[in-house]
């Protein structure tokens, strides 16, 4: 299976960089050097995977994520964010937009084309999963869930959001019951609940959670 990353920079010599870099670890590359052309492209390939830089010409990359994360295509892409600024309220930006990772520049293109082939090999285990992928099973007490047997430990949220859908398998739950029900008086918002769907889906399978697009998710027991 041949991956597709975006690599969005306005910078040609970081763009041309990351290029070379990831195509030679055999990843088609597509690139763009502003906001709007990100997200046309973004349209356009459907990649699995992007690297998005914050700072760009038009309109930044923070907002570049918070646009495709509200279409339900780009629900389980990864954005990784770039930027030379490493402050802790810039990267809590960057997460509550959804972003999947912030890497600071200088870019340790090691690190980073490791980074980005083990998210890749995630999605590789999900389209492959070895056994029955929905066998799970839930421990209330211990939040834990048994996958195939195996025992797996998760976090409280991803807990309680999987218990709730599993609650009655096959119904789709909409996304405002699954704010009041899970997240109760929390302030959150919509992209919170895609970034735990992803999580579970990262861990359990691709299938199962179905996205039931623009009304919200079912369990597919």
């Amino acid at each position: 299976m041949e991956h597709t990353v975006l690599v969005v920079d306005d910078e040609k010599d970081i763009l041309r960089l990351l290029e070379y870099n990831l195509e030679k670890e055999g990843l088609k590359v597509y690139t763009a050097a502003n906001g709007m052309d990100a997200i046309e492209m973004a349209k356009k390939v459907q990649p699995q995977l992007i690297l998005l830089d914050v700072m760009l010409p038009d309109i930044d990359g923070i907002e570049v994520c918070e646009r495709l994360r509200k279409q339900g295509q780009f629900i389980d892409t990864f954005i990784l964010f770039l930027s030379a600024r490493g402050e802790d309220y810039s990267q809590v930006a960057g997460y509550r937009a959804g972003g999947d990772d912030y890497i600071v520049k200088p870019i340790r293109m090691k690190v980073l084309v490791h980074k980005i082939k083990a998210l890749l090999d995630r999605i590789q285990e999900a389209v492959h999963p070895e056994g029955d992928t929905n066998h799970v099973q839930l421990d209330v007490e211990r939040y834990s869930i048994k996958k195939n047997g195996e025992e797996c430990i998760i976090p409280k949220k991803e807990f309680e959001l999987l218990s709730y859908l599993m609650s009655t398998p096959d119904k789709v739950f909409r996304r405002e019951e699954i704010l009041n029900d899970v997240w109760g008086h929390a302030h959150v918002n919509d992209r919170t609940i895609d970034v735990h769907v992803r999580k579970l889906r990262e861990r359990f399978g691709s299938s199962i959670i179905r996205t039931v697009k623009g009304v919200g998710y079912r369990y597919m027991g």
